[in-house]
């Protein structure tokens, strides 16, 4: 009798296979043959691709970050690079403008110390630039030339230092340091420009969370500061550097004039449209568009 052979086929095959095979975990991962390989372990002395030391002298130069002590792994594989300009993109810049400079502006007659300065003042000058599409969110008025400076002003600035403060304090004026977006920059960098697209003023957004804190510090003289801590904090310079001041600044309304923290320009709220070839004004009237500029 003929015998009946079992046939099985290249499925069923692996199909057993699988069953009687251990399932994959961490324990029996394993690498794929060549996958990984490792230098040889030699002394330095020895690790010279065979050459002595003076014939390695005298041939021609390996390629950059090459190390004979370690002749497998070049430094740009030992140390991992350093992302300098990672957030290049994100950083912000403020332009310098020294006390030296600012009262070389006012002797000068570019600036009239009888007015409040800003940015807009500053770049009315053409002497002083602010690029908001370079990432430049205003003036950082510096301490160089604070022994010099002499003038009496109420100026805005976006950055600033302790000692600039003291300076402009001691001669009875006033510091304010003020955020601005970049389309707030836009318009004040040139609002000539700004008033020609006839578009409403906009409202000034609020700093960002990580600068939050240097725009509400009276010491820095922050615009959303308490009034009354900044009136202490100032009490504080006068006493360090050693000043007095004869008369309050606070009581000469005219001079120290402020921005609220929503306004751009100095006598010009959000919402109004300037009209350059009419010179006029124009005002919302509607409810909802002054609520929402207002608040």
């Amino acid at each position: 009798m003929s015998k009946t052979l079992n046939v099985i086929s290249a499925s069923e095959k692996a199909i057993r296979l699988l069953q009687s095979s251990t399932r994959i975990n961490l324990s029996n991962i394993r690498d794929n043959p060549g996958a990984r390989t490792q230098g040889r372990r030699v002394l330095s002395k020895h690790n010279k691709a065979g050459q002595s030391h003076k014939e390695l002298q005298s041939a021609a130069k390996p390629p950059l970050g090459w190390i004979y002590g370690d002749f497998y792994r070049p430094w740009h594989r030992i140390w991992s690079g350093e992302p300098y300009n990672k957030d290049i993109h994100l950083r912000r810049e403020y332009p310098p403008l020294s006390l030296l400079e600012l009262q070389r502006l006012i002797d000068l007659g570019w600036i009239d110390t009888s007015l409040p300065i800003d940015l807009t003042t500053l770049c009315n000058t053409r002497l002083y630039r602010c690029d908001p599409s370079l990432r430049q969110f205003g003036v950082n008025l510096t301490e160089e030339g604070a022994d010099n400076f002499k003038a009496r002003v109420n100026i805005e600035v976006q950055w600033t230092n302790e000692v600039a403060i003291a300076a402009v304090e001691r001669n009875g004026g006033i510091i304010t340091m003020a955020y601005f977006d970049p389309l707030s920059l836009e318009a004040l960098t040139d609002p000539i420009r700004f008033f020609q697209q006839g578009v409403p003023i906009p409202k000034r957004a609020y700093p960002p969370f990580g600068l939050m804190k240097h725009y509400i510090d009276p010491k820095n003289r922050g615009y959303l500061a308490d009034p009354e801590k900044i009136k202490e904090a100032r009490i504080e310079t006068m006493q360090k550097y050693g000043f007095t001041l004869e008369t309050d600044v606070e009581m000469d309304s005219e001079f120290a004039i402020q921005k609220t923290p929503l306004q751009i320009f100095y006598g010009l709220h959000p919402g109004w449209v300037i009209s350059l070839t009419d010179e006029s004004i124009l005002k919302p009237k509607d409810c909802d568009l002054v609520h929402y500029y207002s608040s």
